[in-house]
């Protein structure tokens, strides 16, 4: 959905949070609509999967985990350092 909705592709981690946490007040309110609420949950699931994307993409840049030859971690190193 966050193909559908190119504005949320935009914001940043935190606007989408702010965002996000604005809808879900909403709708625990219980103060909206049915379908309002259907709408603002679809514009809430794009956000948290743009949230979720966003989270992934900073974890692998900041680090890569090196693996030995059993599978165990044995360092770390930066994202984009070459492979050793």
């Amino acid at each position: 959905m966050a193909s559908e909705n190119p504005e949320i592709e935009t914001l940043s981690f935190e606007d989408s949070l702010r965002e996000l946490e604005g809808i879900v007040r909403k709708l625990e309110s219980g103060e909206v609509p049915l379908e309002d609420s259907i709408t603002l949950y679809e514009k809430g699931e794009a956000l948290r999967r743009h949230c979720q994307k966003r989270l992934d993409a900073a974890q692998a840049r900041i680090e890569k985990i090196v693996t030995g030859p059993e599978g165990e971690p044995v360092a770390t190193q930066p994202f984009d350092a070459p492979e050793r």
